[in-house]
């Protein structure tokens, strides 16, 4: 199977504007086999929102807004699953910084998460994620679903991985230079494969770090994105050894765990 992540500079508050930008880097994830694409958090929208109004006046609702219908629309049209970071405005008129899954099976919506753990100022406009960590059944895969900031919490990734992920796709806007070296011990510590798909760019004084990584359950950096550029990183995995949490013959990394002592 085939995988990528879409790595881009969103313009802020131009929904319209980063829809095509998207469209153009999916069709080449596309074109060279990617089933899964992965792209950033917020990536519609831009990041750094200075006032609550700005984000209501991008956040959709999932999945009748315009950000999932035209993910929808592009992952049946291509024979894709997406999975991308967008602002929602939930039923109760909270909002969220979410992430939507569609394919091309059905209707082309799959499903939605909500993040959990806010960074810096998202406190301000965002309500924390309130259903639970996601994993989405994709026929091939399972793909867990985290955002951004949810790396720097290790139980993030071992939720999705307990939880039978094969893939966690992890849309981000990242700021800070950790999480490059980070995900791929995220990776072998729950011997899953991790696509970061980051941005690029700067907005308000914030500068995005780039450096989109797809990494396998033994921590190789399958594909890394520059700094500064918009690009796609499209590489092959290996689902089987996903599923195998076998180190050796008498480890395994689930089977060894030891629960009752973990906690305080």
């Amino acid at each position: 199977m085939k995988v990528a992540y879409v790595q881009m500079e969103p313009v802020f508050l131009e929904p319209e504007v980063n829809y095509s930008k998207a469209e153009d880097l999916i069709r080449i994830a596309a074109d060279r086999g990617a089933k899964l694409v992965v792209l950033p958090e917020l990536f519609d929208t831009g990041y750094n929102f200075r006032s609550r109004d700005e984000v209501e006046s991008v956040a959709g609702q999932i999945p009748d807004g315009p950000t999932t219908q035209f993910l929808m629309e592009l992952s049946r049209e291509l024979g894709v699953f997406i999975v991308a970071g967008t602002a929602e405005k939930g039923e109760d008129g909270k909002l969220y910084n979410s992430a939507v899954i569609t394919g091309p099976i059905g209707s082309g919506y799959i499903g939605k998460y909500r993040k959990v753990h806010l960074f810096y100022r998202e406190k301000l406009f965002f309500e924390p994620g309130n259903l639970g960590f996601r994993v989405f059944n994709i026929g091939m895969a399972k793909i867990g679903v985290m955002i951004c900031f949810d790396w720097f919490f290790p139980e993030s990734a071992r939720t999705l991985a307990l939880k039978g992920a094969d893939v966690i796709a992890h849309p981000s806007n990242l700021v800070m230079p950790y999480a490059p070296r980070a995900m791929p011990i995220r990776a072998l510590e729950n011997r899953v494969y991790t696509i970061t798909a980051n941005r690029i760019g700067e907005e308000f004084g914030l500068r995005f770090i780039g450096r989109s990584t797809i990494a396998s359950p033994k921590a190789e950096v399958l594909a890394m994105g520059s700094e500064d550029e918009e690009e796609v990183g499209v590489v092959e995995i290996d689902l089987e050894l996903a599923r195998d949490k076998r180190l050796n013959e008498v480890n395994d990394v689930f089977k060894d765990r030891r629960p009752e002592y973990y906690s305080l």
